[in-house]
């Protein structure tokens, strides 16, 4: 079985794939997953590009959030054909900064955020779950406390593991990587 941790971000998300079984997981590829058009830049932070117009052009955000769902599903698409998963049974894991409603948000800046964090993760999550690919949600402050609980394994010897999964598929190695690989080694059996 081979498990997929993103770290969402806004119009990308970073990707490693870990393969199992838990007790000996090892990391076989680490992708940057394209959720936005390179070329059109409202589609990297959608709800940014008119910030205090954004709810009164639903025809301009329409047209931007239809072009982050189609690359979603171009950029999945091309992941799970991905030599190192193909022919793969997976699951996926979604680490994200938040989960908050973005209609409970006052400030028109800090919604903006919170709308693009909902847009990307939910497109993302859609575009795996049209493949078969079941996903969690992980909040990242979270993310420490569900490893410990699910992994059972003390915090150095996660941490070794985890920077052992970085020299396996190369780097950069950041934070990002190493939430999201943790992430897919905790869906492993």
């Amino acid at each position: 079985m081979i498990a997929v941790g993103f770290r969402v971000k806004s119009g990308y998300a970073v990707a490693v794939a870990v393969r199992g079984p838990a007790s000996a997981p090892s990391a076989v590829a680490r992708r940057i997953v394209e959720l936005s058009d390179p070329n059109d830049a409202g589609t990297r932070q959608p709800f940014h590009r008119d910030l205090f117009t954004h709810e009164t052009d639903p025809q301009a955000l329409d047209a931007r959030v239809r072009v982050v769902k189609a690359c979603a599903e171009r950029a999945v698409a091309a992941l799970l054909e991905d030599e190192a998963l193909a022919r793969e049974r997976c699951r996926a894991a979604l680490v994200v900064g938040s989960v908050i409603d973005p209609s409970r948000v006052g400030n028109p800046h800090i919604r903006a955020h919170a709308s693009e964090g909902q847009l990307f993760r939910e497109v993302l999550r859609e575009a795996l779950e049209s493949r078969g690919v079941a996903c969690d949600v992980i909040v990242e402050k979270d993310l420490p406390k569900r490893v410990a609980a699910g992994l059972q394994r003390r915090d150095g010897e996660i941490r070794s593991v985890v920077a052992r999964f970085g020299r396996e598929v190369g780097g950069p190695w950041r934070a990002d990587e190493k939430a999201a690989s943790t992430a897919a080694w905790m869906l492993l059996r």
